[in-house]
């Protein structure tokens, strides 16, 4: 949004001056951030968040060329929305699986033949599955595939291992960035609010804990992702809480990557009577979610879990980035009822989706270096 612009809303004093902080480049504040849910309207938001997105990538947007392995949904965890984990329910339970070494190994050389540049490694909270465990798994993968980057282990697992393990937050993620680990993923993160998260995820990892988790890593120089559950019990302010403690947080050690807010699905899990928020909705929150965190260069919609035509929707909302082909058999978000029941997308799917909103597609490594234009892509030369 240019200045001249914010007079063609009608807008009261106080989205008015927000407005005008925002196109100035100033930092709005926790109340305005609230405001701006409370009382701004969708077309006043995107063209606030489109303006940033503008100013900060132009119509460039990102995606990689990636794919998951879960190695287990076995979970000493019980939290409410999921419908992905096991309770230390055993192997043989029909719906409950444990990948051994070696199929995580065949896995990985299934992708010999292709170019994807990142492997994504979360899962439940086995309590076998350990930190020592863990390190020597991802030293085996990097002895098959060197330049694979490995991004792995959610900070509630990550919390577990340390706390079985007996060492330091920084202790144990200095041994898995020692035997090849790369990056954090940002999930786990749920929403920051302590009365909401004793009523949907009491068990695991505290706000404190996810937060002290992600400053450690990036102290060692090993970067992360930041996401937020959205769509639930939880309120504005909630929102706006846990989007503010991000903030903090990156500006201290500056290591986020990205942020994804994630949309609370429904499906098969212990809160199944709360209902998903509409795409209006979703709109909105990245729209707030790109004006409110002014220090993160990069905000994310996965595609897997609001669809692809809604991830499409958020380009103009802020979201400069819809993650990557993902060609894998990832659970965690479609036993809940996500959009995407079996996700994966060609390149060329992909690079058309983008082209399609007049958005220019750009694969990316994991941490933003690109690595081509696709911009001028032919269907048949994609791959």
């Amino acid at each position: 949004m240019q200045k001249e612009n914010i007079d063609k809303f009608n807008l009261s004093p106080e989205l008015k001056a927000i407005a005008k902080k925002v196109v100035n480049g100033e930092r709005i504040s926790f109340d305005e951030g609230v405001l701006l849910f409370e009382q701004g309207e969708l077309n006043f938001l995107g063209s606030l968040a489109n303006g940033i997105r503008e100013r900060l990538h132009g119509n460039d947007t990102y995606f990689n060329k990636n794919f998951h392995i879960e190695p287990t949904n076995i979970c000493v965890f019980d939290c409410k929305f999921c419908a992905y984990s096991k309770l230390l329910r055993q192997k043989t339970d029909y719906d409950a699986w444990e990948l051994s070494e070696e199929e995580i190994y065949d896995i990985i050389r299934g992708y010999n033949d292709q170019e994807v540049t990142e492997v994504h490694i979360v899962g439940g909270v086995h309590p076998k599955m350990g930190l020592h465990y863990f390190a020597n798994l991802i030293k085996n993968i990097k002895e098959i595939r060197p330049e694979l980057h490995v991004k792995a282990f959610t900070a509630v697992e990550l919390e577990y291992m340390c706390r079985k393990a007996k060492v330091s937050y920084k202790e144990g993620l200095q041994i898995l960035k020692d035997h090849g680990q790369d990056s954090l993923p940002g999930g786990g993160a749920e929403i920051f609010a302590e009365d909401i998260r004793a009523e949907i995820c009491n068990d695991k990892c505290s706000s404190d804990q996810w937060l002290e988790i992600h400053q450690a890593a990036h102290e060692i120089g090993m970067p992360s992702n930041a996401t937020m559950l959205y769509g639930h019990i939880e309120s504005y302010a909630d929102r706006i809480d846990h989007m503010n403690r991000l903030r903090e947080l990156q500006d201290k050690t500056g290591g986020f990557n990205t942020f994804i807010p994630l949309k609370y699905r429904k499906g098969n899990n212990q809160m199944s009577h709360v209902g998903e928020v509409s795409v209006i909705e979703d709109l909105k929150t990245y729209a707030v979610a790109r004006i409110f965190m002014d220090n993160f260069k990069h905000l994310k919609a996965y595609w897997p879990m609001i669809g692809r035509e809604t991830a499409q929707l958020t380009l103009a909302y802020g979201v400069n980035d819809i993650d990557g082909t993902i060609d894998d058999s990832t659970k965690i978000y479609s036993m809940a009822g996500a959009e995407e029941q079996n996700p994966n997308m060609t390149t060329a799917e992909i690079v058309e989706l983008i082209k399609q909103v007049g958005r220019k597609p750009m694969e990316r490594d994991s941490v933003y270096n690109v690595l081509k234009d696709y911009s001028d892509f032919e269907p048949a030369a994609a791959s």
